[in-house]
């Protein structure tokens, strides 16, 4: 006789496909016309399916232990991660590291140095009962730049229309590199607060020389140095033996393609086994892995990496919907009032990344202007290198105890964390996720009051926004430019300079729109 199974795997797999299903049929028209981003998406399903319906049970498939979900979390960010950044790695040129070291040791090191800095100081002035030296280990989860949602940023029609090539490699490669070079910056402060807080009680030795001794041996030493060391080795050897398969057709197209994929898990596993940073290894290993740029020129029109990635992103942000503690922003027994956190999560937004980029843009290449400064300043997302940072934090802090409990400066930190390192990640999901549909919104929207000005009789003539005479000069001088370029002479001046912009230019908004006579219009159009 027939039974209905209503068992947590069963249910699991149903929502999960049943979601990714349904987004299929609409993921164009969301990612290309409205411009929304799959992360933000996933995480609305993720709430609607946790609190809303009560599908997913987080809780029941961790046993109800917290330690267990914590644990969970944490794995769930390394696979998601590491996939992400090996294929970040063969995603930017060849030799890219080698060639944009000095833009990027500017964001990798000062850089993340003042966004840390920035960071703490606004955890320390808006959390009540806050020291700064918990204030720079909950700062230091939130440093680094998160390579999935940079991705979801530089990549499609938006980043192809608007931001440039160099801008898009650099971004992917600082969010790559930065996302494992956050251990030295969360590990600084946990030392101290182990060994030097509370005197440093529980730990049978204690000073500050002998957290120092830590930082720099094992954080430095172990997991940074040894990680780049793993990675240019494990990266080195596939390249050489995917380039002898291929030499003498071994290896097919279909494993060649996954190829990437195989590897983050390989150097997860065995990172994870010797307690190396996996994250920084996984992207050394794809830098290498195409330094010669040529496993990216014969991938780069192929499907499969980018279907894996957004299976991925959309399982791991709509997990991050359902176990993030929503209730907890709201009630924490008054450890964090929710007006605190909300100011603090938009301060975080706007100061965190901005004034460092600002001060550095002279010598970041790619800055090329005030538009790519601020866009480069405001573009540095939080999210799954974020709960990775905590939970990494959340396990150091566990053990450390006195008589068999967690130390109560430790717990305090942990109950910190869990709050605030939550909540800006799921502000920055939001804000960056509904940055671009929102821009584009009102640009239209003052395109169209702009038009209905010009073209009202009782308007025409009026500019309400101050903008029109200087949008059509810019216009102009554009055409102008464009007609330079084609090579072909251009009019009189005084033809160019009382030519009237025709409106059909204006509301297309199309800057290629020549003024020039139809032969230099056409050329500058491309037909």
């Amino acid at each position: 006789m027939p039974t209905i199974v209503l068992s947590n795997f069963n249910i699991f797999c149903a929502v999960m496909g049943g979601f990714v299903t349904l987004y299929g049929l609409v993921s164009h028209f969301a990612k290309e016309r409205l411009y929304m981003s799959e992360p933000l998406i996933a995480v609305c399903a993720g709430v609607l399916f946790m609190h809303g319906t009560k599908w997913l049970r987080p809780e029941e498939y961790t046993l109800l232990d917290p330690m267990n979900l914590e644990a969970t979390t944490l794995a769930f960010t390394r696979l998601a991660l590491g996939v992400q950044l090996v294929l970040a790695g063969v995603q930017i040129p060849g030799k890219y590291l080698k060639m944009e070291w000095k833009s990027l040791a500017m964001l990798l090191g000062p850089g993340m140095t003042g966004m840390w800095v920035a960071s703490s100081l606004l955890m320390w002035a808006l959390i009540p009962n806050l020291t700064y030296l918990h204030a720079l280990a909950v700062a230091a989860c939130i440093t680094p730049t998160d390579p999935v949602l940079s991705n979801s940023i530089v990549k499609g029609k938006f980043a192809d229309q608007n931001i440039p090539v160099d801008m898009q490699n650099l971004i992917i490669a600082e969010s790559g590199a930065n996302d494992g070079l956050g251990y030295p910056f969360l590990f600084f402060a946990l030392y101290i607060i182990k060994y030097v807080g509370h005197h440093g009680d529980g730990q049978p030795q204690t000073g500050g020389g002998h957290a120092m001794a830590y930082w720099f041996g094992e954080t430095w030493g172990y997991v940074i140095i040894m990680s780049v060391f793993y990675g240019i080795t494990v990266g080195y050897l596939a390249h050489v033996a995917l380039r002898f398969a291929k030499a003498r057709k071994w290896i097919d197209h279909e494993n060649s393609v996954v190829y990437p994929v195989v590897l983050a898990l390989f150097i997860i596993g065995t990172c994870g086994i010797i307690g190396t940073d996996d994250l920084l290894a996984c992207f050394v290993a794809g830098n290498v892995l195409n330094w010669n740029d040529e496993y990216r020129l014969e991938t780069e029109q192929d499907s499969f990496q980018p279907t894996v990635d957004m299976l991925i992103n959309l399982a791991i942000f709509m997990w991050f919907g359902a176990v993030c503690p929503w209730s907890g922003f709201v009630h924490n027994h008054g450890r964090i009032p929710f007006y605190r956190l909300l100011v603090l999560g938009l301060l975080i937004l706007v100061f965190r990344r901005l004034p460092a980029v600002w001060l550095l843009a002279r010598k970041i290449r790619q800055c090329h202007n005030l538009t790519h400064t601020l866009f480069m300043g405001y573009f540095g997302p939080i999210g799954v290198g974020a709960a990775f940072y905590l939970h990494v934090a959340m396990e150091f802090l566990h053990l450390v105890q006195v008589d068999g409990h967690v130390r109560e400066d430790a717990e305090d930190l942990r109950e910190v964390l869990h709050l605030v390192v939550w909540f800006v990640i799921m502000c920055s999901i939001v804000i960056h996720g509904f940055s671009v549909p929102a821009g584009k919104l009102a640009f239209y929207v003052s395109r169209k009051v702009e038009l209905f000005a010009d073209n009202h009789p009782k308007l025409k003539g009026k500019d309400y926004y101050g903008r029109g005479e200087e949008r059509r000069k810019s216009l102009k001088r554009n055409m102008s430019v464009s007609g330079q370029q084609s090579g072909l002479p251009l009019p009189p001046k005084s033809v160019r300079v009382h030519a009237t912009l025709p409106d059909a230019a204006l509301e297309s908004g199309d800057s290629e729109f020549s003024l020039l006579p139809n032969h230099a219009g056409t050329r500058a159009k491309g037909t």
